[in-house]
């Protein structure tokens, strides 16, 4: 028994220790944000700010337009993950209920594509987004990920999981097909859309490579491009306040986001990522 307890303690100290080494860098970001220029190149380190000042975020928003690439992201995250939910919720259906030829073989085509690295289509993308004239839009940012291998296997399994004997008495009941997903299986499946939902957010929040190919004005950057062009043009002053202020702005929503539905997030992907 004693020995039971102390691995649960030396697990929960080292799990404990790891996750105050992961939030490290995130308090200082947070704490440096709030810091005059001059105390981030003090001889002696020191955490907390001695005279807390916004003035370093209202620096950002003279220097660059970024609420021009605040609204890009949101379009572009959002935007998509309504289009994805569409794609995904379809085909996953498909997979999970319905009966056709070579419906297992493609499935395992459609996981292929989980091994893939994004960079790896990245010159055969750019020139089909070329060809259809989408260059320099967010809908050429959006385009090569309107359908999602990740978001149909995780639906695939939620729906999988929806009792046969449920459908069969939907059947009965003139509830068939079509009828039967968006009235029974969708609102059975809402903590599958939570967990995709939110890592599709979060991902293409923080996309920085396929961005930066595709565009070339501020009409359609997004945040992390406009944090790169900051951090470029602001490297010769080494103005490390301003640059932290504008990472806490930039990683402030899906942060937010990630802390208040946490626990849902956990649960979702323990009740949908499991079944059938």
């Amino acid at each position: 028994m004693r020995s039971r307890t102390g691995w649960r303690l030396a697990v929960h100290g080292s799990l404990a220790l790891a996750g105050l080494l992961m939030i490290v860098p995130l308090v200082w970001i947070v704490l440096t944000a709030f810091k005059e220029r001059n105390e981030v190149f003090s001889q002696v380190p020191q955490w907390l700010p001695a005279h807390p000042t916004f003035a370093n975020f209202f620096g950002v928003l003279d220097a660059m337009p970024f609420w021009r690439y605040y609204w890009n992201t949101i379009v572009v995250a959002f935007g998509l993950l309504g289009l994805q939910l569409v794609t995904v919720t379809l085909a996953a259906y498909a997979f999970a209920r319905m009966e056709f030829w070579g419906r297992d073989a493609l499935f395992i085509v459609l996981l292929v594509q989980l091994m893939i690295a994004p960079q790896s289509t990245v010159v055969q993308n750019y020139i089909t987004v070329t060809r259809l004239g989408l260059l320099d839009t967010k809908l050429a940012i959006m385009a090569p990920y309107l359908a999602s291998a990740y978001g149909t296997f995780l639906l695939r399994q939620t729906f999988k999981g929806i009792p046969k004997e449920l459908e069969e008495a939907a059947a009965l009941d003139g509830c068939g097909g079509i009828r039967f997903l968006w009235h029974v299986a969708l609102p059975l499946a809402l903590p599958g859309y939570l967990a995709f939902g939110l890592v599709s957010i979060t991902y293409h929040w923080n996309e920085f490579f396929w961005p930066l190919v595709v565009t070339e004005t501020t009409n359609s950057r997004t945040l992390t491009l406009g944090l790169g062009i900051f951090a470029q043009t602001a490297e010769g002053s080494a103005d490390w306040t301003m640059l932290m202020a504008m990472t806490l702005m930039v990683i402030a929503v899906p942060l937010v986001v990630f802390l208040i539905f946490q626990r849902r997030f956990i649960n979702s992907f323990m009740q949908s990522g499991l079944g059938g």
